[in-house]
């Protein structure tokens, strides 16, 4: 069999199809793990999830490299909010083990994504259950707790923040307008679950939000720390390389005072005359490597099946 999509001539079982297949793999792992827990999404039939295919979150959240970039930008985002990062400084394993850190992350969005309903809410409701053990008193002394609402809405508004970005920057056919605000209002639905109140739910309301929160804001030491690890992260040279380009291009969907209060001081024209083609560039292999997903294909497959 030949497959052209990508102006990729690729023969089943050539050399092409192995080194995608291996990539494909790495990535995985990397990213979710060496199990992809398939069973989360291939099953029951019929079962469209929290969202379906017919969702602009799930339009967004497939997208590998938007998503990528836009979960960099977000890490870098949420790290500016005092009382989050102490919490993370406190009870988070991210200095010792990055990659496991990132797969929790993306497993818990994946699932919610595009899991099956059953799924999305044990995955969820074991959220909920860990955050309940999170408590502490931030340096400046103040008291904080994971479960705090407001606290809830920051970490999930700076995250589909930088999620719908990275998509508008590395999608081949960026969002509408209406279909931005449509995200924005879908995936309330998970951060409303989890316990948010006030949960920005248009373009307009997430811009109100950030300038309303903005006095709140402020770099920490453990936040640099987020900063210099994504800049090293990666088990393999290849992977140091791909995560760098995919990191600098991340900077680069921050607010400008995000930027200024990490002490990021990259040029707008490096930043869009380099760091930005060269993710694309880097993106663009990401979009070939999983394109056929295990995760997707099972997802889809799930709704596409008659019930039982």
């Amino acid at each position: 069999m030949v497959r052209v999509g990508t102006g990729v001539r690729e023969r089943s079982g050539g050399p092409v199809a192995g080194l995608r297949a291996r990539l494909l793999a790495e990535v995985n792992a990397t990213v979710h793990g060496h199990d992809l827990h398939l069973e989360r999404y291939d099953r029951p039939a019929g079962d469209p999830g929290l969202f379906g295919p017919g969702s602009v979150v799930w339009r967004v959240h497939e997208h590998p490299a938007g998503m990528l970039v836009g979960g960099f930008a977000a890490l870098l985002l949420q790290s500016l909010h005092p009382l989050a990062m102490a919490a993370v400084d406190a009870h988070s394993d991210f200095r010792e083990d990055p990659t496991g850190r990132l797969n929790r992350t993306a497993r818990f969005v994946t699932t919610t994504t595009l899991g099956s309903t059953a799924a999305a809410e044990r995955a969820i409701a074991s959220v909920r259950k860990i955050h309940l053990r999170i408590r502490g008193t931030a340096p400046d002394g103040r008291p904080y707790r994971a479960d705090d609402p407001e606290l809830l809405t920051w970490v999930h508004t700076a995250e589909v923040r930088c999620f719908l970005a990275g998509h508008q920057a590395f999608a081949a056919t960026p969002l509408t307008p209406a279909e931005c605000d449509s995200y924005f209002a879908e995936a309330a639905l998970v951060a409303e679950r989890l316990g948010a109140v006030g949960i920005p739910r248009s373009r307009a309301e997430v811009v109100a939000y950030l300038a309303r929160i903005r006095p709140e804001l402020g770099v920490t030491p453990p936040a640099l720390e987020v900063l210099d690890l994504l800049r090293r992260f990666g088990r393999s040279p290849r992977e140091r390389v791909v995560v760098r380009l995919l990191t600098n291009a991340s900077i680069g969907l921050l607010p400008d005072w995000a930027r200024a209060e990490l002490g990021i001081h990259r040029p707008r024209s490096v930043r869009a005359a380099w760091d930005r083609p060269l993710a694309r560039t880097a993106g663009r292999l990401l979009v070939w490597i999983c394109g056929p997903s295990p995760i997707r294909a099972a997802a889809h497959a799930r709704v596409a099946a008659p019930p039982l």
